[in-house]
């Protein structure tokens, strides 16, 4: 099985890059293979904790290399709960990339562990028979220090859902769980790795080195 590692997040910190340079983006130091992904990306600011910046991804398995190079962009500038990262915030970033696995069809929605499981809603609006969905990665549940009923009810508003959350409404909820591996990596982490394995700090066009 392939996991989330270094390398994947160097190439969606080489995407960003290459973007606000307007270059190519290096080739990848990881393998082909097909897998659900996403992309995150974080913004610490004068030492508090990092903040969401922008998280999309796919729950298709896809291609890994071009899907790190697409989400890599669309979590960064189209993630329409935030306006576009800039060059500027780069400094301050912070990527993860998450690899998801073991999908399975959970009994009922209270059915997977906080801090284990990722969880994938699908249920039909009772107010305007729309379906909705919505997924939470497996670290959320648990960073925001929800309880299960809590994350699913967070998931439901999350699917667009605005009607009362009743115990009748949430067992309507069809529940997919899976895990998942990741890897977390800082922009000064980024840098050494580039002067280490290049053998010069990457620029960015507009963005002063430090």
């Amino acid at each position: 099985m392939v996991s989330a590692n270094k390398e994947m997040v160097v190439y969606c910190f080489d995407t960003l890059v290459a973007h606000f340079n307007g270059d190519q983006v290096p080739p990848p130091a990881f393998d082909e293979g097909q897998h659900p992904l996403f992309v995150t990306w974080k913004k610490a600011v004068n030492g508090g904790e990092p903040r969401l910046r922008g998280c999309i991804g796919t729950l298709e398995a896809r291609c890994i290399i071009t899907g790190f190079k697409d989400y890599a962009i669309i979590s960064a500038l189209r993630d329409r709960r935030f306006p576009p990262i800039q060059a500027k915030e780069l400094p301050f970033l912070q990527c993860t990339v998450s690899l998801l696995t073991n999908y399975e069809n959970a009994a009922n929605y209270l059915y997977w562990e906080v801090g284990k499981h990722g969880i994938i809603i699908e249920f039909t609006d009772p107010d305007n028979n729309t379906k909705r969905n919505a997924t939470y990665l497996p670290e959320i549940a648990s960073q925001e220090g929800w309880t299960k009923i809590e994350a699913i009810d967070s998931l439901m508003r999350k699917a667009g859902y605005n009607g009362p959350i009743t115990e009748s409404v949430r067992k309507r909820i069809q529940l997919t769980r899976y895990q998942s591996t990741l890897f977390t990596m800082h922009y000064d982490d980024y840098v050494s790795y580039v002067k280490k394995t290049r053998g010069g700090a990457p620029s960015v066009a507009g963005l002063k080195s430090h």
